[in-house]
């Protein structure tokens, strides 16, 4: 209220002074007359909509008629006419002057208006504004095909036999199962074709709740044991679909160069999918700076993170984190051409494998051998619900007793990335992108791994390649949202074994994990505004043996496992919808 009487008082005023008093000329009585109406009338509309009080209107109309002052002897005396009447002299206003007036005081009145929803039906409160709510369904065809050369999965088994060398690079393709004449079955597959369908649903809210905090959750489709996928196979006999929470985290914005966050947040890190999967998220802290000077072709930017990865549980676990650093820079080279250019630094802690101290060989009753197991048995397991395949593993407890395998990481992890990236909209409107990234792990070292490993691979080479490298070319529309937009990419990825954590990278060529080569074909179509149709075409082959020359004896027949390979071929059919 004191707003409007600071902004309107002065006009009002003005205009009751100038249609109050008897008028000189008749064309100007008319003017001023239809003008003081037109301001009793929106001061009157004020009063029907809220903003004024009809005793503070009938007070503003009181204060602007002429009133009668009190008598000063020193004061200069009315001027008269010849016949003793007061003169009355009033301002004259152009009606230009009035226009801009009337045009004034309708703008304020709208933008009130406008800002507390006058009018408007079923109005909401103001912090619903501060809440977004959006989401994605994807329904999925996938059909996936192993190479028929593929090393069959009894050869995994008997590998891992009597005449083990404890190394391998896909040990969960040597899972089996005891059977009543003590034979092991082997209870995996790689040369069975599979074909499903599949489903992916997320869905976030987000709230703003002051200019500088914000808060995100998402929820999303998938299993609690793979962190790189949301999607959910149907052919669960009509059984009902969990939710998990794929996102919580909060977010600050102290200033306008820094943001960060806490909790589980989205991927911070520019990258692609070699080396973090698309569907992963983090648990942990960020940050990140940008600097932007006006009128540069350069913004440089620099991300801090620290992240979880275990709790230490004494006495028994150590904790295990992961902590990143990148730094970077967009660049507008060009009108048309802009490239984003990012270097980063990523170092696992305690991740690595060591030899299990923390049990010994005895007997039972039968005089069978058994293990004795300590309480630190097992904290160096790089565990099957973590591991996808491709990183070199070897036996934490190679014992001679018929146990189950402990398999720890061989190498540490301390990958260098380089990522690049550029945007040419030369072809207006498409786009043609082009991404790039190679990364090194630095802590690749076989010493380091006999240190660790025991006296039991001093004459073992777990072998192994630490880089990697990805490329991506997509032409089209830069998003495809609207109908008739539409996209083509295809990509091509060399990533070694021991190259970046198989953890944590993309889940689908190869049906996931490293020490693979292969090439992605794909393009996607918009059926209507938010919803397109998508395929890929998926097609990669070990580098490395995934048994590590491994040599047993089968049958009286010598197996060179050095050769073992694994190859498949997958066929993505997306129907995606956002809202």
């Amino acid at each position: 209220m004191n707003v409007l009487k600071k902004t309107w008082w002065p006009t009002l005023t003005a205009l009751s002074l100038a249609m109050t008093g008897t008028l000189a000329h008749a064309d100007e009585r008319a003017s001023l007359e239809a003008l003081r109406q037109t301001t009793i009338g929106l001061i009157d509309a004020l009063v029907d909509k809220g903003v004024l009080t009809r005793e503070v209107a009938d007070g503003m109309l009181k204060q602007a008629a002429p009133r009668a002052t009190a008598t000063d002897p020193d004061a200069p005396k009315p001027e008269t006419t010849a016949a003793g009447k007061p003169v009355l002299r009033v301002p004259y206003v152009s009606d230009a002057m009035k226009a801009k007036i009337r045009n004034e005081v309708k703008e304020e009145v709208l933008t009130q208006a406008r800002a507390e929803r006058w009018g408007v039906p079923n109005a909401t409160p103001s912090w619903v504004d501060r809440i977004k709510i959006d989401g994605d369904f994807r329904f999925r065809y996938q059909s996936d095909r192993p190479g028929k050369d593929n090393t069959m999965p009894s050869d995994y088994v008997a590998a891992e036999g009597t005449n083990k060398n404890g190394l391998s690079r896909a040990p969960d393709f040597a899972s089996s199962a005891l059977q009543g004449d003590n034979s092991l079955t082997p209870t995996s597959s790689t040369s069975d074709a599979r074909e499903r369908e599949r489903i992916r649903l997320r869905l976030g809210v987000s709230a703003r709740v002051a200019d500088e905090v914000g808060v995100g959750i998402r929820l999303a489709t998938g299993s609690a044991t793979d962190r790189v996928s949301t999607n959910q196979t149907l052919g669960q006999n009509f059984n009902k679909y969990q939710l998990f929470v794929d996102r919580a985290f909060v977010r600050l914005d102290p200033a306008d160069w820094v943001t960060v966050q806490a909790g589980r947040i989205p991927n911070p890190w520019f990258s692609t999918d070699m080396v973090w999967s698309d569907n992963l998220n983090f648990d942990g802290l960020a940050a990140t700076g940008r600097w932007v000077t006006q009128g540069s072709a350069f913004s440089p930017f620099a991300t801090l993170g620290w992240f979880p990865l275990r709790e230490q549980t004494p006495p028994n676990r150590s904790s295990r984190w992961l902590m990143g650093a990148q730094v970077g820079t967009g660049w507008d080279v060009a009108a048309r051409t802009k490239v984003k250019l990012g270097l980063a630094y990523y170092s696992y802690n305690n991740l690595e494998g060591k030899v299990d101290q923390s049990y010994v060989l005895g007997t039972n009753s039968s005089n069978q051998a058994v293990v004795v197991t300590g309480p630190e048995y097992g904290q160096y397991e790089y565990p099957t619900g973590l591991r996808q395949k491709g990183n070199t593993v070897f036996e934490t407890n190679p014992t001679s007793v018929d146990t189950s395998p402990l398999w720890g990481l061989a190498y540490a992890f301390r990958p260098l990335v380089l990522t690049a990236s550029a945007e040419l909209t030369h072809f207006s409107p498409y786009s043609l992108l082009i991404s790039g990234e190679y990364v090194k792990n630095m802590a690749f070292d076989e010493a380091s791994f006999h240190r660790r490993a025991g006296a039991f691979f001093d004459n073992k080479s777990p072998g192994g390649k630490s880089t990697g490298y990805h490329f991506k070319l997509a032409f089209g529309s830069a998003e495809v949202r609207e109908q008739g937009q539409w996209q083509l990419a295809t990509s091509y990825r060399h990533v070694g074994s021991d190259a970046v954590l198989d953890a944590f990278t993309d889940s689908d060529l190869g049906l996931g994990g490293t020490n693979l080569q292969g090439y992605t074909l794909g393009g996607s179509y918009g059926l209507y505004r938010n919803t397109n149709l998508g395929v890929r075409f998926l097609s990669a082959k070990t580098i490395d043996t995934p048994l590590n020359q491994a040599v047993v004896n089968i049958g009286g027949q010598t197996v060179d496992f050095g050769q073992a390979k694994y190859k498949v071929n997958s066929l993505q059919v997306d129907l995606n919808v956002r809202f």
